[in-house]
């Protein structure tokens, strides 16, 4: 295909940030669009988070509408999509990897059509890069602008040129977007989108805009449907979810989204991801209050050293945040607490670290996510001076990795014997008698059964504790 002219996206663009209620806006799929993938099959690739999978969903959903069917098999695909990750320089090799691997499938088939989107897209280094040198790919779009997918698809059809469109702005709320979920009984809700913190470590305010609402009412129909339709779990997403409602101006805040949701009847209400910042009163009575909000919260601390802490912006103090997390802790109890953290950034001292694998030991959290710096271009930590070699922050990874263990094998242990509620997601991959799902705390059970399908609640008793994960028996009811 003939190469086109294009704009690259832009992170000067990206950082603005103004106080107006982004505009809210429906999807239409033309008509000219809706048989141009009859006949074809595509195969969607996603990395990355919560959002990204969500936004998959989404992706499929618009395919699904223009005639499109999914194949599991890229071979057999008339178009491939890659939804990218760029949190961490490993994910973005990872997809460079994949993109070039396609070359030998558009070598054999010319019509294949090859799409890369999502955070890797909104990147302008990136961008470029795949203009360069992956001459395979076809369509590049990014997060805001995923229904474009059907016009962009259309011009790839009938000019055979490259197309290129990403958005780098604010960004606005579209509703009416179909959606193909990818699992029947338990379904990703956006309340929310953008990032207005500006963590300096972090690409994902330049990459998904400012922080953006959904109207309450649109949320609540959403779930409503999802009960009509038999799903018994749904987690409320956004980059902050603490910060819902904020950027409409109003007094609606999302404590008060979980409690019309709880409202729904839904029977398992998750919600990922919070920032110690927005954690307030209203949003803790909300939980307290209503049985069907699972015990389980997602609180990101990233470091334990108030130094550090600074640099990252991350706008609270060690003893701050071990202020929050105890109070938590006294009016919930019971639940269970996972957390985030940041190993080796810029110039962490030994000192600093301690600090981290402190805080760990105080709040002896139930699992943590734990990661290496990754150095992101454009982002303010890219250019802070480090002295500290790849060696000593890997084995500052191992020391944490394994008090968080430590901490998440105590945990289980009071499941020991105990029977606990799991909603099935289904068959074991490894086993065919074995099933596995999640407790309301969200520990991860592996269990036998008879007669049980994907999407029941059923009463496992625990036989048998990890660190990470709990075997049990389903008892008969």
């Amino acid at each position: 295909m003939a190469k086109k002219d294009y704009k690259l996206p832009s992170l000067n663009d990206a950082r603005k940030r103004n106080k107006e209620v982004s505009e809210k806006l429906s999807f239409v799929l033309e008509e000219q669009y809706k048989d141009l993938g009859k006949d074809k099959k595509y195969f969607l690739v996603t990395h990355g988070c919560q959002a990204n999978q969500r936004d998959s969903e989404t992706i499929a959903g618009i395919l699904d509408e223009m005639g499109y069917t999914p194949s599991e098999d890229e071979e057999k695909a008339d178009l491939i999509i890659i939804n990218t990750c760029a949190v961490r320089q490993g994910a973005e090799e990872k997809v460079l990897g994949e993109i070039g691997a396609l070359k030998r499938l558009k070598t054999a088939n010319s019509d294949l059509i090859i799409g890369m989107c999502g955070c890797m897209a909104q990147e302008e280094k990136t961008v470029s890069l795949i203009m360069e040198k992956y001459r395979q790919v076809d369509i590049i779009f990014g997060t805001h602008n995923i229904t474009s997918l059907p016009k962009l698809l259309y011009e790839v059809n009938t000019t055979r040129t490259r197309k290129i469109e990403v958005f780098s702005k604010m960004g606005e709320i579209i509703e009416s977007v179909p959606v193909t979920r990818f699992m029947s009984h338990k379904a990703w809700v956006n309340i929310m989108y953008g990032c207005d913190k500006f963590c300096t470590y972090c690409i994902v305010p330049y990459t998904r805009g400012k922080e953006r609402s959904r109207y309450k009412e649109d949320i609540i129909f959403e779930v409503e449907e999802l009960v009509k339709q038999g799903y018994k779990e749904v987690c409320l997403l956004g980059q902050n979810v603490n910060a819902y409602g904020k950027d409409l101006h109003n007094d609606y805040t999302f404590g008060n989204l979980l409690n019309d949701v709880a409202k729904t009847g839904i029977a398992r209400i998750r919600f990922m991801t919070s920032h110690p910042w927005d954690f307030d009163d209203t949003m803790i009575e909300a939980i307290k209050n209503n049985s069907n909000i699972m015990p389980y919260i997602h609180l990101p601390i990233q470091s334990g050293n108030t130094g550090i802490l600074k640099k990252m912006n991350r706008r609270y103090s060690r003893e701050e945040y071990f202020e929050l997390y105890d109070k938590l802790k006294r009016e919930l109890p019971g639940f269970a607490f996972t957390t985030d953290i940041i190993v080796g950034f810029p110039n962490e001292s030994d000192e600093a670290f301690e600090d981290t694998m402190s805080a760990v030991e105080h709040c002896e959290y139930d699992n943590a996510f734990t990661f290496i710096y990754s150095k992101r271009e454009g982002t303010p930590a890219a250019n802070m001076e480090d002295t500290i070699d790849r060696k000593t922050k890997e084995e500052r990874l191992q020391r944490l990795n394994e008090r968080v263990a430590f901490y998440a094998n105590k945990n289980n242990q009071r499941f020991k014997d105990q029977i606990v509620e799991v909603l099935v997601d289904g068959l074991s991959k490894r086993n065919s008698n074995v099933y596995s799902g999640y407790t309301p705390e969200n520990k991860l059970v592996n269990f036998t059964a008879n007669n049980v399908k994907t999407g029941d609640l059923v009463k496992v008793k625990i036989t048998e504790v990890m660190s990470f994960s709990l075997n049990g028996e389903c008892i008969e009811e």
